[in-house]
Order: structure tokens, then sequence, then C-alpha cells
């Protein structure tokens, strides 16, 4: 981390090389790289195509965006809300906030398989990964410890996020690629289809329906906007290491997905299970059999991770726009650590409601395969309020001052966020398509658990807000006017 001098004493600033790292830590996760080794080499492709058109567009706007609002409650509702209105802008938070909910059961079933393959026996190993009871005891337990952690206070969050995102994503990512190389240059078996090329065939609709979820891989780099004016000279530096970091990202995934399928055939690939199995592949090859409960332990302490940031995020995010009138006083109640106690538990019983899916879906992978899409819809709709909103921002608060801008005039801003806005268009109509490699039971089920979560999640905080009453203010909230409040006010003056 830099330092430089100034007026008030000594003012840290981010380097462009620790800004890059953070981009990383924050959106590589390994849990997803099964859903493309599936692809082959078009799975690179895929990468590529959704950092152009979805992480790249949602860093630079997220970041002109954060700039402008530095000294703002409030996150995405703040962004869209100034450009929209308070109603759609709780319905952008609501959807960073009840996404990542229904993403805990996704994301903890990794966990649980990781669990699985602590023993020695890969065979009995995978079997108790399949049976549903064994995973939905482990993703509730390993969910609630989360919880009481996160009601410790950030402390504890960030102690353990920290030491878990390298135990438990960076140290695997870069081993897992390393065994690949080895294993490929020492002349082991090839398992991937080389044939299927770079470019995949774009007319087969289902195929495509595992990619959109790469959009997912990318998802949450709108957070890091926060830091853009702790960049020394950002205009110039922030792109940069967001250039880096995404470059950084795509390598990770790319090489990593073709690790994955150099060592199992893509007709024997797991979505839950194949990367504890390609890691057990990959020992058993050169000899460290003794390895892979070592590793299955560090990803299972990377998922926990990985959730205690979520956790504590969103959560403290709808919380503050809570207070300031937008949700019942119940949800604004907090423990003596004065972390929002209430929406935790709220949250956790929904996550203990979504769990039990299980009961009804075929399979543990079906299950994990329905949910994931089910975020991914929720997470692209407030991604396109975010790109629009940017847009509109230009017009209606054409002066409003831009630390980090992009473009001198708003030619730039319309082509960015149009890309961005278009890519997460194009993600949203093919999530609904069910995917052809898959079994994911009847397309009944498959259909109606989609539309409807959109419908309901999209619904509720419209009916909350328009349930809203002035004593749901909280007195001691300090959460800033929008800017035609302010007007308003010196109209009346």
């Amino acid at each position: 981390m830099d330092t430089k001098k100034g007026s008030a004493g000594r003012v840290f600033k981010l380097s462009v090389a620790t800004l890059a790292i953070m981009n990383i830590t924050a959106v590589v996760s390994l849990r997803g790289l099964p859903s493309e080794a599936i692809y082959g080499p078009s799975s690179a492709f895929y990468y590529l195509f959704a950092a152009i058109v979805f992480l790249i567009p949602t860093s630079m706007v997220a970041a002109e965006l954060a700039a402008m609002f530095s000294d703002k409650q409030g996150g995405v509702f703040r962004w869209v809300g100034e450009a929209f209105g308070p109603r759609t802008g709780f319905l952008a938070i609501w959807l960073q906030w009840i996404e990542s909910t229904i993403w805990y059961p996704t994301v903890l079933t990794f966990g649980a398989v990781s669990i699985a393959f602590i023993g020695m026996d890969a065979s009995a190993d995978a079997v108790l990964a399949s049976n549903k009871i064994f995973t939905l005891v482990t993703v509730l337990g390993i969910y609630w410890v989360a919880t009481f952690i996160a009601m410790k206070g950030l402390g504890w969050v960030g102690k353990i996020s920290k030491w878990g995102g390298l135990i438990g994503t960076i140290i695997p990512a870069g081993l897992l690629i390393v065994l690949g190389i080895i294993y490929i240059s020492t002349g082991g078996h090839n398992y991937m289809d080389m044939s299927q090329g770079f470019f995949p065939d774009l007319t087969k609709f289902d195929n495509l329906v595992l990619a959109s979820s790469i959009f997912l891989f990318y998802a949450g780099m709108e957070m890091m906007g926060v830091h853009v004016m702790e960049v020394d000279n950002p205009s110039r530096n922030y792109p940069k290491a967001i250039i880096i970091g995404s470059l950084a990202t795509v390598c990770i995934f790319v090489l990593g997905t073709f690790a994955l399928g150099f060592i199992i055939p893509a007709k024997d690939i797991n979505l839950t299970q194949s990367l504890l199995i390609g890691f057990d592949n990959y020992f058993r090859h050169f000899h460290i059999a003794w390895a892979g409960p070592v590793i299955a332990v560090a990803l299972m302490f990377g998922v926990l991770a990985s959730v205690l940031t979520w956790v504590a995020g969103p959560s403290k995010g709808i919380f503050t726009v809570g207070k300031a009138g937008y949700l019942p006083p119940f949800f604004q109640k907090t423990n003596s650590q004065g972390v929002q106690r209430n929406i935790l538990l709220v949250q956790g019983g929904l996550v203990t409601l979504l769990s039990l899916l299980f009961v009804v879906m075929p399979s543990v992978q079906s299950f994990y395969q329905i949910l994931s899409q089910l975020t991914i819809l929720l997470y692209l709709i407030m991604y396109m309020l975010m790109f629009a909103a940017a847009i509109v921002l230009r017009y209606k608060m054409k002066d409003a001052p831009r630390p980090f801008r992009l473009g001198k005039g708003n030619a730039l801003m319309w082509i960015i966020a149009s890309v961005g806005f278009a890519g997460s268009l194009l993600a949203f109509v093919l999530s609904f398509i069910p995917p052809g490699q898959i079994a994911t039971g009847s397309n009944t089920v498959w259909y109606t658990v989609l539309v409807v979560g959109c419908v309901v999640m999209v619904a509720l905080p419209m009916i909350i807000y328009a349930l809203r009453k002035p004593s749901w203010r909280d007195p001691s909230s300090e959460f800033a006017p929008f800017h035609w409040e302010k007007k308003e006010v010196s109209q009346t003056e």
C-alpha cells in the first residue's frame, strides 16, 4: 500500500497492485469452474466475452457512481434512487440483498461437498457428497455458524475473511493451475475435447445457459467501486488496476477451468463435486493422495470466509436504508455489538427454507443449478438498473462533481453502460432456458421456480415501500437526502 504526505499528515493510498489484488480476491471463486469445464476450449470464449460485456463495464460504471457519492450512504440504493426515485432504489438494494440470501445454499452446497471429501476414499466421499440429508445438515450448520460469527462484529468477520480468502481461494487456485500445467507438460492424458475449438456453436441455445452463469462469477465487482477515492490519481490508476485485476481474474478462471477439463472427461463432470474430484485425480496421479483431505479443508474454510463476507455486507446495506424509513422497526433492531440482528435472523430463516428444496428437487446438482439461475436473474435486474441509472444521472445531475469520470462528454458512458446493460439483458434471457447438460427434473418445476421467484422477489419490495410509514424512520439515522429533496427544501425557504 502506498502512502503520500498531505497537509493533514500521512494519508494512505491504495497502489495499483494492491487494488488489483483486492479485485481478484473479491471476485474469484473456484466453485463454478466445473460448470464451464463442460465446454472445453470454448469456455475461454465465454470468460472473455463476459469480461468485456459485463466485468469491465460493471467496474468502470460503479467507480464513477461510487466516487460521485463517496460522502453519502446507501450504495446501489443511492445510485439508482438518485436517478429513478427511492422506490426503484429500494428495489435495487433489496435485490442485492435477496440474491445473496438465495445464493447461500448454492455456495454452501459446495462447502458440504468439500467436507464430504475430507475422507481418504474418493468413491465413498462422492456417495456421501450426493446424500441429500448430509448436504442439508451441513449447509445449515455452516450457515448458522457463519451467522453467529457475523453477530460478533466486523472484527471477527474481517480476520476470518482475510485468511479464508488466501487459504481457501487464492492458494488452491494457483495449485490447481500448476498441477494442470505439470500434468500436461509431462505427458498426462488430456480428457478435454479439443476439437470443439475456441468459438462455440451459438445456434444451440441450451448450451448457452450454463455459460450465462459465468456472469455471476464476475458479480460483486460493483462493491469495489467504494475504494475509488482511496487510489492516488484515480482517473488514471483506477482503470489500470481494474484492467490488471480483470485480466488476472480471467486468466485464473480460464486456466483453472482447463486444468479441470484436462483431468476429468466432460461426460463425468458434476457441478458440485468435480472440483474436489479433479484435485483428487491430480493428487493420485502425482502420488500425493494424502493432500486430498487437506485441500478439501482449505476449500471449506474458503467457503466459510466467503459466506461471512456476504452475510455482513448486503445485510448491512439494507439495514442502513431500512433505518432511513424503508423497513419496519423490527428489521432495525441490533445486538450489543451494533450488528443487524433481526435482519440476519430473518435471512437465516429464508436460507433454511430454501435449503429444504432438497426434498423436491431430483438431485443435489439440480437444486444447486436452479438456485444459481434464480440468483443470477435477480442480480442481473439490479445490474440493469445500475447501468441505466449511470446514464440518466449524466443528465439529471450533470453539474455534480465526478472525481472519477468516464470520458469528458457522455459518449463513453453511453457506450460502456449500454454494453453492460445489453450483456446483462442477454444473460437474463438465457438464464430461463433449462440447461441441456444437467437433469433439472421437470421443466415445469424449473420455469415455475424461476418465474414465480422473480415476480415475488420484485413485488415484495414494492409492497413494503407502499406500506411504509413516517414512524419507520429512526431519528438517529444520518441518511443524506436525495438531490431533488435538497432543491425542494431550498425552494420552500
